[in-house]
Parts: C-alpha cells; structure tokens; sequence
C-alpha cells in the first residue's frame, strides 16, 4: 500500500459517516451536491488504479528466454501461451472487424465514449441491457483484471474508465489496437489473435480473411457461449452479425454480405500446444531457482524478457535427444516383444547427462524420452543404484590407502557377515577362477568377487567418504559392505559429477548450467564465475591411477564396445553398471573434455529388462552414439589425451554374437515366433 494511504483511507471513511448524517439532514442540499461528491470519489479511487509505469510494463510484456552457448534457444517462461505480433502482422480485416462491432468511434474518443455511453445507459433503463465500454476501457479490464475487478458495480466501472484515460494518454490508438488484440483470450489456452488463428483456422493473423476475422471477432462478446466448436450455428450468426456491422461501418462492401452470410465456418482446429523446446528438462530445473533469482532482484521471469545464457551446447543437445530415443525405441521393441498377453506396457525410460569436466559445466541434459508425456527428471530426480558404475569408488579409496592396481586378490567364493545383517555372498556371472587376481582385472572386468574383499579392506566409511568428496553429495549412502556393487540408490548428475572429478584429476566442480543473466535489450544483470573454485576431492596421482585403470574397461573390458562398434580411437575411460535381475542398465564415460553418462531402466523398478538390460547393451550405445558425432563433428579434440602415460591398447575384440544388435532383433524375432507357435 502507498505510504500514508491507509490514514487517508481511515480519515475518509470517518469523513462519509459524517456525510450520511448531514444527507439525512439536509436532503436537497446533499442532491445538489451530489456532482461534487461524484468528483471526490473519482479523486480517492485514481491511486487505486494502475499507474503509468504499470501500464507500460503490462504493454512490454515479454517472455524470458533460455539460451544455448551459441545463443539459440531452449526454452521460453512465459505467462500465457500467446505469441506477440505487431499490427502490421494483422489482418487489416481482423482490426475491422473489432472496430466496427466493439468501439466505431474509436479514433475519435480519448478512452471514454460519453456519447456511447449515455446511449447505452438510457437502452439499459429501457430493459435493453447493453455496453458502454470502449476498447480502451475492455483493454484496461483485460491487463488488470485483479486491480479493477470484475464485479457489476460503479466502482469498478470508474476504475476502469479512469484506467483507461491513463492508457490514452501513453499510448497512440494503434498501440491500443496491438496491445488489445494480442492480450485478448480466445479459450483453449489461445491468448492473442495470433494463437486464435493457429487454434481455429489454422493459419496465421496476418493471413485471416474476411469470414475468419469476423467468426474470431464474434467470439469477443462471450467466447464460450460463441465458441465455434461447441456452438458452431450460434457462432455463425455472431459472425453474420459482425459482417453487417462492418457494412454499417464501411469497412465491408454491402454486396458481399448476402454470400459471404451462406458459407459455412470452415474450422481448422487445433489446440496449440506449447512446444517445449530442446531442453525441456533443463528448463524445469532452472525455473525455481530463476524465480528467487528474479525476485530478488524486482525482476518478473515470466514478463520482463530477461536472457539466460547456459552452458549448454545445442548441438550435443540435439545428439543427445536422438541417441536417447533412438536406442529407447529399439529397447522398447525388445521389450514389447517379451511382454505376455494381455498384459499392460511397460515404458522404459533414460536419462542422459554430459558436462565438461574442467568446470563443471553442463552441455548436454535429456531427462526423459518425451517431455510431453514423462515430466519426472531421470537425471537430477530418479534415484537408483548405480550397479557397478559405484565400483571406482572402491577402486580409488583402495589406491589412496596405499594399494596398486598390480595387487591381487583371489578370485573364489566370498561370504561377508556384518552385525546385525544376513550374510553377503557376492557372486559373478562366470565361475570363479581360483587363480590370483589384480585389481586392475578386477575393476576392467568388474568382477564382484574381486570388488567385494577389496571393499573389506578398503573399509565402506573411506568409500563413501570418497564418493561423497567427488560427487554424490544429494544422496544417502547405506555403508554397508554391499555399497561396493552399487546398492544404495544415487542419481544420475551425482554419478556423472563424480566422474567429471575423477576425468579432471582429483577437483571436485559443482554443476554448473547458467553463464549469466541478460536484461531485455542484453545489458549484464549478473555474471556467474566461468571457471568455479577446484575443491580438492581425490589426490591427484592417485585420480590418474584410477584413470588409467578406466581405460582398460574401453581398451578390452565391459565397455570394449565403444572401440570396435562406434570406432572410438581417442583416450577415454569410463564403466558399465547393471542393477539385480538387469533392473537398471548404466554407462558413464569420460575424455579430459567431456564426461557423459546414462541410465536405462523402467519407472516401476519391479519391472525388470532382460539380458539386453545389461549396462553395456542398453546405456553404452547412448553415451558411444553421442561421443561418436562430438569427435566426428570436432566437438571434441580426438588428440586429447589425459596426464598419464596411455597404454597401447590390445587388438579390438571381434564383435560377440551378444553385442550385435542385428543378431538380438533376428533372436527376438525368432523367439516369438516360437511362442507364437507354442500357443
């Protein structure tokens, strides 16, 4: 409230009990004094109004927009789903059509029609209810409707004309015009003439021809009771009635009236979705925190065209999205293919992450398949264990206690007892060996065994110490001796931050995805620090030990994929992950440029994939496809190499009947062919 207004507001109340007395007094002397008393009243309601800084933020309404590193854009926060157009963008038939059956008089008022008005007023008193409002006055309704209200009374029809005399007076009739008919709502969440005519005709303002406009125009007076789909016959005769005004007026030929009245609607609906842009997960994320960032500082993320500028790049964006969906929809039909009669769908779902490592700095980010129809982010929202994506952690508190990667343990059957908990046995898909194992074999072929007594060594409060430092700092870890295989349940950003650590020697980065904040015309709000403070996490010798060791993964391990099916030749590292009963399939993988990661899995976690679910089959290809265009595309520089000495890699493996996916769809078609036929 203005400073001060409340006294007056107090005094003024006291002031009209006075009044009432002295009128029950003094009758005829309060009757002509009535004028006067009309006049103050307008006066006490003026401050209640908008004032002409309101009115000019409300004319300059803009959408905050959220941009890629070479400035194109993700994604929109805006109010409504409306699309500005200027007037020069509009159908000179749509501006017609509105003048001749809302205000005819109206470049000859200054906001009020008192000859419109009287008329309207003396119909009413009649029993012809009608309205004197003028376009000016509808405008001032439709921008502040909580400030004038929408109550049948004379206060707010004196709030309303007296906003509308403001609004006159700052802007030219056909800024009125343009404001008016892009604030204008349409129903089906079409706000504007430009939405209204994507809606109903399918085309655009500027193109509405003579009929269109009029049938839009029509609707104004009750766009439910005139709404064209619903009551097409009843909208017809609207729109035949606002043809004969514009022959009234003399913006339409009279001869034209009697055929043009005969035609039909011709609807071309369709409700306009609001697109949600290249990053519509990203977009999610970031809208709280713009929120408390613009409202601290007096600033409207959703209407004054503020500029963020992200860390992203569009271009892996757009590679990330496609490998996303088209590894899903090959998983999909595998596991549509399993599915039994009658039983209902089960979606699978992916999130994907890739961030720079030398700052933190998020370039790509897909939280689900489709937007539109899953909403719940698999990156920063979906907690779930991480298999043994989690056993670097392991590998790397081992190394800083003092251990190489050359030390061995034997590979037999473990069972480890702790308080309170049953027996853990640990066990892997091939029988155990019983022969002398090494670290380094043990995390390349990710052998649980192996894992399992390193992590009774090692201890599980260093591990998820260290896990902590480099990342996982959102999620609860259980220390437990199983946490060495991944059982405690982690999201993908943490798991794929750690790494970035781990990819960048030792330096933790927080995620970062927002450069800085532009105003409207891209004058610096705030700048946000391009390269963060390192917080050391990991030493770094023992960080490039555990690198070093990653790569043999790629080289000739879980993750030997990359280099024969996607030609991969350049220095990365990286591991698979995959959950109990192939519940959840994971595969993070790093360069010393980019680290990217996914996660493969079904919401409903009871719901298991089968052995195609495995990480290296279902996340690898998305993380491989995406690293394959960013090498191809010089995205990333394929001489990178990090700082230690790289091994020269053993010949590629042959590719196993398991890894070829021609093989796996010739299988899945063949085994239901053999249901079928069983059935």
């Amino acid at each position: 409230m203005i400073p001060g207004l409340q006294s007056v507001i107090a005094f003024t109340l006291a002031q009209f009990q006075r009044l009432k007395a002295v009128v029950r007094q003094y009758p005829v002397r309060a009757a002509l004094a009535l004028p006067a008393l009309m006049l103050l009243y307008v006066l006490l309601l003026i401050p209640f109004t908008p004032g002409i800084s309101d009115l000019r933020k409300a004319k300059a309404e803009a959408p905050s927009v959220l941009l890629a590193l070479d400035g194109s854009v993700l994604a929109e926060y805006k109010r409504i789903n409306r699309q500005w157009v200027t007037l020069e963008h509009i159908s000179p038939n749509v501006v017609n059509a509105l003048i001749a059956t809302e205000d005819r008089r109206f470049y000859e008022h200054h906001g009020i029609d008192f000859r419109r008005l009287m008329g309207a007023a003396l119909s009413t008193l009649s029993g012809d209810l009608q309205g004197g409002s003028t376009l000016t006055q509808q405008l001032a309704r439709n921008l502040f409707p909580e400030e004038i209200g929408r109550a049948a009374t004379v206060t707010r029809k004196l709030k309303e004309a007296i906003t509308a005399l403001k609004i006159e007076a700052v802007y030219s009739k056909r800024e009125i015009l343009e404001t008016y008919l892009n604030t204008v709502p349409f129903l089906y969440n079409a706000f504007g003439i430009e939405m209204a005519a994507r809606t109903y005709f399918d085309t655009s303002a500027d193109q509405l021809d003579v009929l269109q406009s009029a049938t839009l125009i029509g609707m104004l007076k009750g766009t439910s009771y005139y709404n064209p789909v619903q009551n097409p016959e009843r909208a017809k005769q609207r729109r035949n009635l606002v043809l004969e005004q514009m022959v009234t007026n003399g913006s339409l030929d009279p001869a034209r009236v009697k055929a043009l009245s005969k035609r039909p609607l011709r609807l071309d609906f369709e409700r306009q979705v609001e697109a949600p842009g290249p990053a519509p997960h990203v977009a999610q994320h970031l809208r709280k925190w713009l929120i408390d960032w613009a409202d601290r500082r007096d600033y409207d993320l959703q209407a004054d065209g503020l500029k963020i500028h992200t860390t992203l790049d569009a271009g892996l964006q757009k590679v990330a999205t496609q490998a996303v969906n088209r590894q899903l929809n090959y998983l999909q039909n595998l596991a549509d293919g399993r599915r039994k009669a009658g039983q209902e769908p089960a979606v699978l779902q992916a999130g994907f992450l890739a961030m720079d490592p030398r700052d933190g700095a998020v370039r790509a980010w897909v939280g689900s398949r489709d937007f539109a129809q899953e909403q719940f982010d698999h990156v920063s929202q979906a907690r779930r264990q991480p298999g043994s994506t989690f056993k670097p952690f392991v590998y790397g508190a081992a190394f800083m206690q003092g251990m190489s990667p050359s030390d061995t343990f034997m590979d037999e059957p473990v069972a480890i007892s702790s308080p309170g908990s049953d027996v853990w046995t640990p066990s892997d898909a091939t029988p155990p060996s019983y022969q002398p194992t090494s670290l380094r074999n043990g995390l390349v072929y990710s052998k649980n065994t192996i894992t399992a007594q390193l992590m009774q060594q090692v201890g599980a409060k260093s591990v998820g110490a260290l896990a902590q430092a480099m990342g996982v700092r959102q999620s609860k870890l259980d220390l437990v001796p199983s946490l060495a295989l991944g059982t405690s349940p982690v999201t993908l950003i943490e798991m794929v931050t750690a790494y970035g650590t781990l990819a960048n020697g030792g330096s933790y980065f927080a995620p970062k995805l927002v450069l800085r904040v532009e105003d409207r015309n891209g004058q610096l709000l705030e700048q946000f620090v391009s390269v963060a403070e390192r917080e050391p996490a990991m030493p770094r010798t023992h960080a490039l030990t555990l690198v070093n060791v990653m790569r043999g993964v790629i080289d000739e391990g879980t993750g030997s994929a990359i280099r024969y099916r996607y030609g991969i030749q350049a220095d990365v590292a990286g591991k698979t992950g995959t959950t109990q009963d192939n519940t959840d399939g994971w595969f993070i993988m790093m360069n010393p440029q980019l680290v990217a990661g996914a996660r493969v899995g079904f919401n409903d976690n009871s719901v298991t994939m089968g052995s195609w679910g495995q990480g290296a089959r279902s996340a690898l290809p998305m993380v491989g496809e995406v690293f394959q265009q960013a090498f191809r595309n010089r995205w990333l520089d394929r001489q990178a190499e990090f700082d230690i000495p790289r091994p020269k890699p053993p010949p590629p493996p042959e590719p196993t009947v398991q890894d070829d996916p021609v093989t796996d769809l010739v299988k899945n078609a063949l085994d239901r062919l053999i249901q079928l036929l069983q059935d």
